[in-house]
């Protein structure tokens, strides 16, 4: 039996996540938002034009994260993943790792764009 998942499904699970409201660096690999809220080290408001989905090639779908640059450090601390959170519902939606960064208070940085997938049936 061949399996089929309609692109408007997988776009509705991306969708959830694209509904973000802030990027935020973090030290460590939160599990809750009270997680993210604890090891926070800075952060950006995100809106809808800083996603977009689109195929990923292979029968899935795929969501595009915007990078951000220009953020300001919080609190010091050696940043090494970043949250999708949406913060008027209380809610952590995306985790992803980043390169190992130690960041000083009061200082500057960016983060890269990144892609992930919701890969068709199998």
């Amino acid at each position: 039996m061949a399996k089929y998942a309609n692109p408007l499904a997988l776009d509705a699970a991306l969708a959830v996540v694209a509904g973000a409201t802030h990027l935020v660096v973090v030290s460590g690999a939160p599990a809750t938002l009270a997680d993210v809220n604890a090891t926070r080290l800075g952060e950006a408001a995100l809106a809808a034009g800083d996603f977009a989905v689109g195929d990923d090639g292979s029968g899935g779908r795929r969501l595009l994260v915007a990078g951000k640059s220009g953020l300001v450090v919080l609190a010091n601390g050696t940043a090494d993943h970043v949250a999708l959170i949406d913060a008027a519902a209380g809610r952590l939606l995306h985790v992803t790792s980043c390169p190992a960064q130690p960041l000083l208070a009061g200082a500057s940085f960016s983060v890269a764009g990144w892609a992930f997938s919701i890969g068709a049936p199998q």
